[in-house]
């Protein structure tokens, strides 16, 4: 029979080994290096060398972790999309509607994100097609897992069935896209309270129709 320790390190998952640790971290500080340079710079005006010299690595390295610096912009966006994942999975267990808020203040409303890295990413989707192509997929991705979300609000009774899940998933995207370009055009309050804000009028359109005439009955103190 095995001994307890032998047993524990069969059950204990393998540790990372030092060489992958120190590849998370260079990819990690090549991330941060190139989105703080784009904050402050513009994505257009950053260059690999810019970036590589931020994070003090030597120059092909990048090009082990990223093929081009529109891959480090795809990164960003593949973390978003990972957002309406977990809210895709979170929908399959309880009720749709809290799930669907919370995705939109993730998305919207993520404070660790600076006003000029926002601007220079919309900049980089509006002037560089690589970017734009890239965005397309994360949005046309996002799209099919939203309306998968709202089709399972329909049915569960939640939302409205006057308009079609994929509509309402469309007419999201446009909201949350909107909510974060106009904060960073104009930042003058919090992004997350904006998209809380924001994302309470929608919410109240979103309701299947009783549940809107009970909320709205509560709000004037009629039955």
């Amino acid at each position: 029979m095995a001994s307890p320790i032998a047993a524990a390190r069969q059950a204990s998952p393998p540790r990372v080994g030092r060489r992958e640790r120190r590849s998370t971290e260079i990819r990690e500080r090549l991330f941060r290096a190139a989105l703080g340079l784009f904050a402050e710079r513009g994505f257009l005006e950053t260059t690999v060398e810019d970036i590589t010299e931020a994070a003090d690595v030597g120059k092909g390295t990048f090009f082990n972790y990223f093929p081009t610096k529109e891959h480090v912009l795809a990164t960003l966006g593949a973390e978003r999309l990972a957002v309406i994942e977990r809210a895709h999975a979170r929908s399959k267990t309880g009720p749709v509607l809290p799930a669907l808020k919370d995705l939109a203040t993730d998305l919207a409303g993520q404070s660790a994100e600076s006003a000029a890295l926002l601007r220079a990413v919309y900049a980089a989707h509006a002037s560089c097609e690589p970017v734009r192509a890239e965005l397309r997929k994360r949005l046309i991705a996002g799209r099919r897992l939203l309306a998968e979300i709202f089709a399972r609000a329909q049915k569960s009774g939640e939302v409205r069935r006057d308009e079609s899940p994929e509509e309402l998933a469309r007419l999201t995207q446009i909201l949350l896209l909107g909510v974060v370009l106009a904060w960073a055009l104009n930042p003058d309050s919090s992004l997350r309270k904006t998209a809380e804000q924001v994302w309470d009028l929608f919410f109240a359109n979103l309701r299947a129709d009783e549940k809107r005439k009970t909320a709205r009955g509560r709000r004037s103190g009629k039955p």
